[in-house]
């Protein structure tokens, strides 16, 4: 069993890297996160039309390019290293992979396209104000009204839930947990943008009252689809993750190198050697824990549910110590705001909460193996 990338995958890894470099600076990542919206329309726009990244993983019968999982981790890892702004995360890890998993041949062909080609943001509405990542925290009800169906409730944590074309919202009928699309533009939806700690990823609170939406799948049977949605969001969201907290090392050790304290790079004292040392052993397993995560949604493993909570606990650990200590080793012009070490413990945070913390998961990880 060979995890190493292959020639064409570290080619897409090159071809993105040099994309994001040029579109995603760390000048232009300040700037757009002090905008509303929080990404570039001309860039999301280059990103599915030229590069096709939002189609990446998605079959070329509905508008995509037929590419793994695996595929999809080396761009996430690259986006996760250049603190991307823009709707990715939320359109091809939560939305598409909700429309994937739901059985729903007819919403597949009409809604899939339009995501692969990047002419639509889309998001997955989860949570609401428990915060809560697992089924037993939805409350939102769908009515059957005619021959469609009216949504009543809340939405709160939607990433991209302001900007978003697209929302496919959880919701209980009385069969059970349903899928729904709801249109931007549907009455009874109200949109509010929220203030985040991470100013790099956009959040927002949806209100729906009496807010028509189209079932996806079938009646109540929304269970097993959104919980593998879930586990190849984590296993994105991990490959993200180990792309951060890899720059966090970078920076850390380019820093070690240059600063100069009594007459010798700081580089050469124990305890920065000893900091630099734990972060690399703590990176390169995050790594391994998010290559394979990756390896077993390609393939459609069994190991999945297991391996996702698995990556997504270790790499959010490892994440935010790799952030912290950056600041750390950077020492007092690694609190400023000028500094970009604080944009990256900020992502490390919000990403550390996103889809549950390590400590959920490693319940929810014990409960899988029968712990």
């Amino acid at each position: 069993m060979n995890f190493a990338f292959s020639e064409e995958q570290e080619e897409l890894r090159r071809s993105v890297r040099r994309f994001l470099d040029d579109k995603s600076p760390i000048p232009e990542v300040r700037r757009l996160m002090e905008t509303t919206e929080g990404y570039d329309p001309a860039v999301w726009a280059q990103m599915g039309a030229q590069l096709g990244l939002q189609g990446l993983a998605i079959s070329e019968e509905h508008g995509g390019s037929g590419f793994t999982y695996v595929e999809l981790i080396v761009v996430l890892e690259e986006m996760g290293r250049s603190l991307l702004c823009a709707p990715y995360f939320a359109t091809v890890a939560l939305a598409a992979n909700a429309i994937l998993t739901s059985g729903d041949d007819s919403a597949k062909k009409e809604l899939l396209p339009g995501i692969a080609s990047g002419d639509t943001i889309a998001t997955l509405a989860f949570t609401e104000d428990n915060g809560r990542w697992d089924e037993g925290g939805i409350a939102t009800a769908a009515t059957r009204t005619g021959d469609g169906w009216t949504l009543d409730g809340h939405k709160m944590f939607v990433l991209d839930g302001h900007v978003a074309n697209l929302l496919v919202v959880a919701a209980r009928t009385s069969a059970g947990l349903s899928l729904f699309a709801v249109d931007e533009n549907a009455p009874g939806l109200t949109r509010t943008a929220l203030a985040t700690m991470d100013q790099t990823r956009k959040q927002a609170r949806l209100e729906l009252s009496g807010t028509p939406g189209r079932l996806i799948g079938a009646d109540g049977g929304a269970s097993s689809g959104l919980s593998r949605t879930l586990d190849l969001a984590a296993v994105a969201l991990a490959a993200e993750q180990v792309g951060g907290a890899q720059r966090c090392l970078d920076m850390s050790v380019e820093y070690a190198k240059e600063r100069v304290q009594f007459g010798r790079p700081i580089g050469s004292f124990q305890a920065i050697k000893h900091k630099c040392a734990d972060m690399l052993l703590e990176v390169e397993s995050a790594k391994s824990a998010a290559y394979y995560a990756g390896w077993a949604a390609a393939e459609g493993s069994d190991e999945l549910p297991v391996v996702a909570s698995l990556a997504k606990a270790y790499c959010s650990d490892a994440y935010f110590h790799a952030a912290a200590e950056n600041i750390q080793i950077h020492g007092g012009i690694g609190f400023t705001w000028e500094h970009d070490a604080h944009l990256y413990f900020k992502r490390a945070k919000s990403s550390e909460l996103l889809l549950g913390d390590p400590t959920y998961h490693r319940e929810l990880l014990a409960q899988r193996i029968g712990l």
